[in-house]
């Protein structure tokens, strides 16, 4: 997914590199978390779809014990629904603890949007695209 996004100057000098236009660290951040918290009773991939104007990450199963879209953007969590998984994260992914990848993200990029969607199980982050 990185090799698609555009690689702006920034206040940088002409001859630099360029800053993905998304941070790194906000794609890694959400694509861990749909790894570790979608469902997997249900049998489908996570799905990243790239558009000029926008990233979608689409995982299996809504938020898990009742929480909100409004929940996980204040940082209020409850148990992991893969508990086990949970507890190997620090271990094998780019992981920095629990409950802090929406608000890391949202707090270097603003511009997510999330969608719990109850009845077609599951829940999906949109990246906006700005340029």
């Amino acid at each position: 997914m990185l090799s698609t996004l555009r690689h702006v100057q920034a206040d940088r000098d002409f001859n630099s590199v360029g800053i993905p236009e998304i941070p790194k660290i906000v794609l890694a951040e959400l694509m861990v978390n749909a790894l570790i918290h979608r469902d997997y009773f249900i049998n489908d991939s996570i799905k990243q779809f790239v558009f000029d104007n926008r990233i979608e990450i689409k995982s299996q199963g809504k938020l898990p014990n009742g929480l909100s879209v409004e929940d996980i953007k204040r940082g209020i969590q409850r148990r992991s629904r893969n508990v086990v998984l949970t507890s190997f994260a620090n271990d094998i992914l780019p992981y920095r603890g629990i409950g802090s990848g929406i608000l890391k993200s949202l707090q270097l990029y603003p511009r997510i949007h999330f969608e719990n969607n109850i009845a077609g199980e599951f829940f999906k982050v949109t990246i906006e695209r700005v340029g």
